[in-house]
C-alpha cells in the first residue's frame, strides 16, 4: 500500500447503485471496512444489531449527538441515522481502509469535521438511466419516486463539492475505480 488509508465517503443520488457497488467491492475485498450506522429505526426482518445497524432509541441517539460521538448524522423518513465516530477513527488508526456510504448532507458534515476525508461522487450514466433505475424498482409509489428524483437533482448539482466522480456504467468497473481510490489494489 503506497500511503496510509484515509476515510473515503461514497455518495450520490438514490438509485445510482451505491449499495450494489459497495456489496460487489466488499465481496472481492472484505478488508475494506464499511461503517455500520446507528439508527433509531426499528429493525426489519433479518436485520441484526451491530451488523446492519446499531439500533438505538431516541434518547440514546440524542446522547450520542450531544457527546460528539457521531461523525455525521441526519433525519430521514422520521428516523435518525448517524456514523459512530470512534469506530471510524479506530479503523483508520489501524491503517485499514474505511468507507462510508452516506447521503449528501452526511458527506458535507464529514467534510467539515474531517477535511482530509476523500469524498467520491457516484453519478449515473445519464438522467434518463437514473429515472429508469428508480422507476424500474417497482417497490415505491410515484410520489416517492418523484421525491427521490427531486432530491437527485439537488445531489447532482453538488457534484463539484466532491474530490472525484465515478460514473456507474458498470458495477465491476466502478468497484475497481473505487478500490484504486481507496489504495486497495
Amino acid at each position: 500500500m503506497s500511503e496510509r488509508p484515509r476515510l473515503t465517503v461514497l455518495s450520490g443520488p438514490s438509485g445510482v447503485g451505491k449499495s450494489t457497488v459497495v456489496a460487489f467491492m466488499r465481496a472481492q475485498h472484505p478488508e475494506v471496512w464499511l461503517s455500520v450506522s446507528a439508527t433509531t429505526r426499528k429493525p426489519r426482518p433479518g436485520e441484526r444489531n451491530g451488523v446492519h445497524y446499531h439500533f438505538v432509541d431516541e434518547d440514546q441517539f440524542a446522547k450520542m449527538v450531544a457527546n460528539g460521538e457521531l461523525l455525521e448524522w441526519a433525519v430521514f423518513a422520521g428516523n435518525h441515522y448517524g456514523t459512530p465516530r470512534k469506530a471510524v477513527l479506530d479503523k483508520l488508526e489501524l491503517g485499514e481502509p474505511v468507507l462510508l456510504e452516506i447521503d449528501l448532507q452526511g458527506a458535507r458534515q464529514v467534510r467539515e469535521s474531517m477535511p482530509e476525508a476523500q469524498l467520491v461522487f457516484l453519478a449515473p450514466p445519464s438522467w434518463e438511466e437514473l429515472v429508469r433505475r428508480l422507476t424500474g424498482r417497482g417497490t415505491e409509489s410515484q410520489a416517492v419516486i418523484d421525491q427521490r428524483l427531486a432530491a437527485a437533482k439537488v445531489e447532482l448539482a453538488a457534484e463539484s463539492e466532491f474530490d472525484a466522480t465515478l460514473v456507474n456504467t458498470s458495477v465491476e468497473g466502478v468497484a475497481a475505480e473505487l478500490l484504486a481510490l481507496l489504495n486497495v489494489v
